[in-house]
């Protein structure tokens, strides 16, 4: 597993590297489609490797409560019971548990949660969750840390962030004699704190994690906040390791990270959106509604600039169609596309940093 970075931007932090995991070469900046359950909702596997997909995520809370860490174990892993023969990133968990807070309980050993399936009693440690991403065959890994709402008084960030360091350190501790070619990266938290961002990085560097994740953005805070955070943020984590922002999924917000300096990013908004009927268009990435009026016998694909399977094959007016009808096939088709844009859109930034492009120095 190496990470090397091969081009720098001339006129700002962005650069492009080479993620080498079990599963392939990630070409960074790279866009995660979000796979929560081991699938990319309406998304299957070869049309994902099609536009351009080498790294998709999973979720730890979830494949955690069903199908469970031992069954997956005995399927050898996501990638035989996907079908999936790219990489694989899945995040703690600590997400989703601290998203339900009034179904968990937190202490500085873990976290005791309730199912939302069915109300049984869980509980997540550091070590256990390094376990479940072990069984699950992962290619890049997350520790447990406390993901900290937005807004938040100063002493609930001082307190979360200590928990998580306590957290991260365990987990770094118990990966290390086991990691087996896996991954595993550290969470920068503090919330919108800059210190506390200051005081994470420090922390965490002493250490050798594999990269380095920005978390705790995303989480309901203003769009100048988060790239606040995130300029403050990615200059401090090491040069010579990948850099990550978790939950980012907007067009512009990924221009402004990537000139940051970081080379990773996910989020659940393109299948999202697409169930809800909007689709990004443009060279400015614009989000429009496929439910409007004006689509109804427009002729045109989504993005007459894009070369996705469903800008290829549908107009807008018979995408228009089925959302309206409740079809199925318009969500799925949605979804390819918007998935399609993003990763389009950070591979024309890759693109143009290598070709040291004046639309993106």
């Amino acid at each position: 597993m190496s990470f090397k970075v091969t081009h720098y931007a001339r006129h700002s932090k962005a650069r492009v590297g080479e993620l080498t995991t079990p599963h392939g070469v990630i070409q960074t900046p790279v866009f995660m489609p979000v796979g929560t359950q081991g699938t990319v909702k309406g998304i299957w596997p070869q049309q994902l490797h099609n536009m351009g997909a080498g790294i998709i995520l999973a979720n730890t809370y979830h494949l955690w409560l069903r199908p469970g860490v031992d069954w997956l174990k005995e399927w050898g892993g996501l990638h035989s019971l996907m079908n999936w023969n790219g990489a694989i990133l899945t995040d703690s968990g600590g997400f989703q548990v601290f998203s339900l807070s009034d179904l968990n309980r937190v202490d500085e050993d873990g976290v005791t949660f309730k199912s939302h399936l069915d109300g049984s009693r869980q509980r997540l440690t550091p070590e256990t969750v390094i376990d479940a991403q072990l069984a699950f065959g992962s290619d890049i890994m997350m520790p447990l840390d406390i993901c900290t709402p937005y807004p938040a008084t100063p002493d609930r960030m001082a307190q979360d962030l200590k928990v998580t360091h306590q957290w991260e350190k365990r987990a770094y501790e118990y990966w290390r004699p086991q990691a087996n070619g896996s991954q595993l990266f550290a969470i920068v938290q503090g919330g919108t704190n800059p210190a506390l961002r200051e005081e994470s990085v420090a922390a965490l560097t002493q250490m050798d994690w594999s990269g380095y994740a920005i978390g705790g953005v995303s989480v309901g805070e203003p769009r100048e906040l988060i790239e606040s955070i995130i300029a403050h943020t990615a200059p401090l984590l090491p040069d010579t390791k990948p850099r990550y922002v978790m939950g980012l999924g907007l067009p512009q917000n990924l221009t402004h990270a990537i000139s940051c300096g970081v080379d990773m990013f996910d989020c659940v908004l393109p299948t999202r959106l697409a169930r809800h009927g909007q689709f990004f268009c443009g060279p400015n990435g614009d989000r429009l509604g496929i439910r409007r009026a004006m689509y109804q016998s427009d002729s045109m694909p989504l993005d007459p600039d894009c070369k996705c399977e469903t800008c290829r094959q549908f107009s807008r007016a018979y995408l228009r169609h089925l959302m309206m009808s409740g079809e199925m096939l318009g969500s799925m088709a949605m979804s390819i596309h918007n998935c399609h844009f993003l990763i389009e859109w950070v591979a024309r930034i890759r693109r143009q940093i290598i070709a040291e492009s004046p639309s993106f120095t």
